[in-house]
Order: structure tokens, then C-alpha cells, then sequence
């Protein structure tokens, strides 16, 4: 019998080790991961942060999107999965992190105000406290052009928890649009694209913009 993939193999065992924070079958397709990497601009240097990347789908396809430009940070909360995003992707600047604590993490980094963050994280299986605890952090951390996108998978749109993520974005972002569904992808899903953070949010945000001021 062939043998897996070895990113196959890293994602497995992500799942035995912390099933309740993989929230995934499979990594994301390939079709997923260029819909959440749409959002990097093709031009200048931008600073990209990633949440949750896993065992790089979407980091792959952030790297084919910035070429040798800018800088690709990843925040994942899995030291294991952390060593392998850094043997297959050198490139990336890996953190072992929470998501919610991206200003500390932006902070002790040296990361400016970020111009996109693509998020992985499962929003369903995260309590409503931490999904705003995320997505506040998110807002405070991007420039004021800067984008949020991530998603969320089709069978799961109707549930308590995703309800309350989409009305959270909308609370937080002035702006948030759904994509058409990724069919080629296990499950189906759709992605959120995030802008301009509310007034409160992008005031903190401004204030935050050098975390090292």
C-alpha cells in the first residue's frame, strides 16, 4: 500500500493529538486555500498573518501568491505542527502562539500593522468568549486598508456558534462579504473577506499600529 503524504501524516496526527483543535477532516483543498490566499495584493510588500495554518494548504498558497515579497508570518498553536510548517515552508516566519494573542505575539515579533490576515482556525468548535477574543485582536492588528478573511464550512452555517461568528464579523467590520461555495473542497464551504473594522475597533487599531509604540 502507498504511503501517505507526509503532510497527510502531520495532519493525522494533529487530529490525535488535539481533535477539539483541528476541527477538519482533511486540510483544506487546493481550491479553499487560493480563495483565502485572493485577498494578498500582488504588488508591494505586504504583511501577511496566518491563524491556525495547520500543515500549510493555505500557507502554500499565500507563498505562491507573495513570491519572494513582503513578509508570511503563521501563528499556530501546535509546536509539532509548528516544526513541520517550518521544514516545508523556510520561508514562512512560524510562531507558536493562540491566536488571541496576536498583539503580544506582533509585539515580541517586531510585526507591523498587518495588511491581511487569512484565518484556518475551526470557528465552530471555538466558545463564543474566544471567537471574539480573535477577532478583536484581528481588528486591532490591521492597517487601516487591511483585509480579514476566512471561513466557514456549509453544513455548519445553521448552528448557535456560526451564527454567532457571522453577526461577530458583522458587529466588528464594517464590511463583510460571502463568497460563492468552494465545492471542491471536504466539507464544502464558503469564505468571509472583512474590512474596514467598526469605529471602536479602528481606533484601538490606529493606536495599536506600531506595537512598539
Amino acid at each position: 500500500m502507498a504511503l501517505l503524504p507526509r503532510h497527510l501524516v502531520a495532519f493525522l496526527a494533529a487530529v490525535v493529538r488535539r481533535p477539539v483543535t483541528v476541527g477538519a477532516v482533511v486540510p483544506s483543498s487546493s481550491r479553499l486555500a487560493a480563495r483565502l490566499a485572493a485577498v494578498v495584493p500582488r504588488a508591494g510588500k505586504p504583511v501577511v498573518v496566518e491563524l491556525g495554518p495547520g500543515t500549510g494548504s493555505v500557507t502554500a498558497a499565500i507563498e505562491c501568491r507573495l513570491g519572494s515579497r513582503g513578509r508570511h508570518v503563521a501563528v499556530e498553536i501546535d509546536p509539532i505542527l509548528a516544526d513541520y510548517l517550518r521544514i516545508a515552508h523556510p520561508r514562512v516566519e512560524v510562531l507558536v502562539g493562540d491566536a488571541a494573542d496576536l498583539e503580544r505575539l506582533r509585539a515580541t515579533h517586531h510585526i507591523p500593522a498587518v495588511d491581511v490576515v487569512i484565518s484556518g482556525l475551526p470557528w465552530s468548535l471555538i466558545n463564543p468568549e474566544s471567537q471574539r477574543a480573535i477577532v478583536d485582536a484581528t481588528a486591532r492588528s490591521l492597517s487601516p486598508g487591511g483585509c480579514f478573511t476566512t471561513f466557514a464550512y456549509v453544513h455548519g452555517l445553521s448552528t448557535p456558534w456560526a451564527r454567532q461568528f457571522r453577526a461577530l464579523l458583522g458587529e466588528v467590520f464594517d464590511e463583510v462579504l460571502t463568497t460563492r461555495t468552494v465545492w471542491w473542497n471536504l466539507p464544502p464551504a464558503v469564505t468571509y473577506v472583512c474590512r474596514r473594522p467598526q469605529a471602536g475597533a479602528a481606533a484601538v487599531a490606529a493606536e495599536h499600529s506600531n506595537p512598539l509604540s
